[in-house]
């Protein structure tokens, strides 16, 4: 069987172009080349292209890769790049900064050559719909779209555009759940999920306006899960539920509740039923704890003062000194937390893992093991502590000895109110449900709540379970929780890395998909 190309728009870091050059067939064989990924941010850009580099060596990338991520700065990596040119080229053709939207001309050049005659490939992608997230309703609610904001929720029409001019055999489309109750234009109008559907099966009446008088490129649209009982995947005629199209990612083994809407699409021309993915019955959820658990220790930083692990250490111990330690009401937090403190100076943690040995996964899931693990690795990359002030420590010591005492993550109705932020929207969230979560624990024994790219903000959503690190986060946690292999390096600010990760489609269960994909070319006639 020749290799099934593979064209990756809005491509973010790269997350579900990683699950389908990875997959690999029962004979060890990878059926899928990705040739081409678009993505307009140059530091995830960046990220693709290192990626696309590391691809061209089959698996034994050089010693002087790995080198690279125990040291990465721009000089290295173009060292690193110039040892390599044939290696640097391929890399650049595959990974391109460019915009839908406003460099259509050399994008839709670039799928011809890199195509050229084969009709055996796949285009994969999400345009980015953040207006249509729930979140981002909220914060829109009552106020005027920006022309940014109208721009990306049209952007799918860009996607339109491409399968109208290409007419991929097949596609996947992946969206934030949002996108079931949205209304279009955002306020007002009809179910946008109901028209992106309907505009999905005939793009080029979609985008014409008109009903096309000679038949043009149609195509089936396709939940890729499926409810009990049936082997194959329900066809859009028979109406399935706006959910069936929601993939819950626990579900597949990865360590995170992320519910995201995915599109299959099949050109109509082709009889094929595909195959639903397989949830992971046999499996027990995966949890955060299982995948971060034996990453190397580190502490969180101090910031506005100080940063050395003796002041952090002094700083934390005065915790018990401070009106809200004492004022507790639970014996159990407050032994837990002078447990906590007591120990903190015997700890053997650091501020980051640059020059620390690599851990590798060690959980109980073995496919995990092998999809995280490179022997090869010098050091943890993308794993450092952000710093944060003394009073977010209290904060995140309190919150995670909380959860280890009661097995959830606490409100702000169970904080001390020495504790409480002095932020104007703190009384309404003590009176409502809004932002009532706003320190937020990832508890241990459950998998992690939806990373999101709001973790690049200040953490507060994603605190470390364990209380002895004190800290939110570090990106190749939240990279672990969004199955990136351990040696997938994320380029630019550690601000940029943490909106790489959190925007990615997560590669494990991307190599899932890829498994439906693949069976429906096997499935096919195409040569």
């Amino acid at each position: 069987m020749k290799n099934i190309l593979v064209v990756d728009l809005f491509a973010g870091p790269g997350g579900l172009g990683e699950g389908f050059s990875s997959y690999e067939t029962s004979g060890q064989k990878k059926p899928f080349n990705l040739v081409l990924s678009i993505e307009k941010e140059e530091r995830a850009h960046q990220t693709l292209e290192l990626r696309a580099f590391f691809r061209q060596f089959n698996g034994k990338a050089p010693g002087e890769y790995y080198q690279y991520l125990q040291n990465p700065s721009p000089s290295t990596r173009s060292r690193l790049f110039r040892k390599f040119p044939a290696k640097e080229r391929e890399a650049k053709e595959q990974a391109l900064c460019l915009e839908l939207g406003k460099d259509n001309q050399k994008i839709y050049q670039h799928i011809k050559d890199r195509l050229g005659t084969t009709d055996r490939w796949v285009l994969i992608g999400g345009p980015p719909c953040q207006a249509y997230s729930l979140v981002g309703r909220s914060r829109l609610k009552g106020k005027q779209l920006s022309p940014r904001t109208r721009q990306q929720t049209g952007l799918y029409k860009e996607y339109l555009a491409v399968l109208d001019r290409y007419a991929p055999p097949v596609f996947i489309m992946e969206n934030v759940k949002g996108l079931l109750s949205a209304k279009d234009g955002i306020v007002g109008g009809g179910n946008i999920f109901k028209k992106i559907l309907n505009d999905l099966k005939n793009p080029e009446q979609a985008l014409s306006g008109k009903i096309m008088e000679t038949k043009s490129v149609e195509y089936k649209i396709f939940p890729i899960t499926q409810n009990k009982g049936n082997s194959q995947l329900n066809f859009l005629e028979l109406d399935p539920p706006s959910s069936s199209y929601v993939i819950k990612c626990e579900q597949f083994g990865i360590p995170q509740t992320r519910h995201r809407v995915i599109l299959l699409g099949i050109r109509s021309d082709l009889d094929v039923l595909p195959s639903p993915l397989k949830q992971t019955h046999n499996m027990e959820e995966v949890t955060l704890w299982d995948v971060i658990a034996n990453l190397p220790k580190i502490r969180s930083k101090t910031s506005k003062e100080e940063d050395s692990m003796p002041h952090w250490c002094k700083t934390l111990i005065s915790a018990r000194k401070e009106p809200w330690f004492k004022s507790l009401s639970s014996k159990s937090i407050k032994k837990e937390i002078r447990k906590v403190l007591t120990n903190l100076t015997n700890l053997k943690v650091v501020s980051k893992t640059q020059n620390c040995e690599y851990k590798p996964y060690r959980g109980k899931h073995g496919k995990l093991e092998n999809w995280f693990n490179d022997k090869n690795l010098l050091n943890t990359c993308n794993h450092e502590s952000r710093g944060h002030i003394v009073e977010d420590l209290y904060r995140y010591l309190y919150a995670a000895c909380f959860a280890i005492v009661n097995r959830v993550s606490p409100t702000l109705n169970d904080f001390p109110e020495e504790l409480l932020p002095k932020h104007n929207n703190v009384k309404e969230a003590l009176t409502s449900s809004k932002f009532i979560d706003r320190f937020r624990v990832q508890v241990k024994g459950q998998p992690s709540t939806t990373i999101t790219s709001h973790i690049s903000k200040d953490g507060h959503y994603y605190i470390h379970p364990d209380p002895r690190q004190c800290r939110s986060l570090t990106v190749r946690e939240a990279a672990r929780l969004q199955t990136f292999p351990d040696n997938y390096f994320f380029e630019g600010p550690r601000t940029s890395q943490y909106v790489q990760v959190g925007n990615a489609v997560p590669p494990f269960l991307a190599n899932q998909i890829a498994e439906v994909v693949f069976d429906i070319f096997k499935q096919s006639k195409l040569k």
